[in-house]
């Protein structure tokens, strides 16, 4: 079983970019998916979740507007459209999995240790860095 997130980069703060992240081993049909993200020195947050049924999302306040979550069963993947960068969504990306659980609880429901117990799948942080 695994996640592999790919596309990390450096992008120009106003730059658009996209995440993917590719499952194998299991199918994501079932599970929830989010992205989440951990800047230096800052708790990992969730910064948007899907759900595995009824396409129904959450989005972190600061991305509103900006960032856009999609998911492709066919080929077992996910997706974070991000446009209008700014330098403090620069952080290491990762994706993850909860199986059937809604948006909101895979990307809010962290413990006071910081870990997101829903989870149950992550995969390895790809980096992305917003600077001119």
């Amino acid at each position: 079983v695994q996640l592999q997130a790919s596309g990390g980069g450096l992008v120009q703060p106003g730059g658009s970019w996209r995440l993917s992240c590719a499952a194998s081993g299991f199918t994501l049909d079932y599970y929830a998916i989010g992205w989440f993200r951990q800047a230096p020195g800052k708790e990992r947050e969730g910064v948007s979740c899907i759900s595995s049924n009824d396409g129904s999302t959450y989005y972190g306040d600061s991305v509103k507007g900006r960032f856009t979550i999609s998911r492709d069963n066919g080929k077992n993947t996910m997706y974070l459209q991000m446009i209008s960068l700014k330098p403090e969504d620069t952080a290491v990306y990762y994706c993850a999995t909860a199986f059937m659980a809604s948006p909101v609880g895979l990307c809010t429901a962290v413990a006071a240790t910081g870990d997101y117990p829903g989870v149950d799948y992550w995969g390895k942080g790809t980096q992305v860095t917003v600077s001119s």
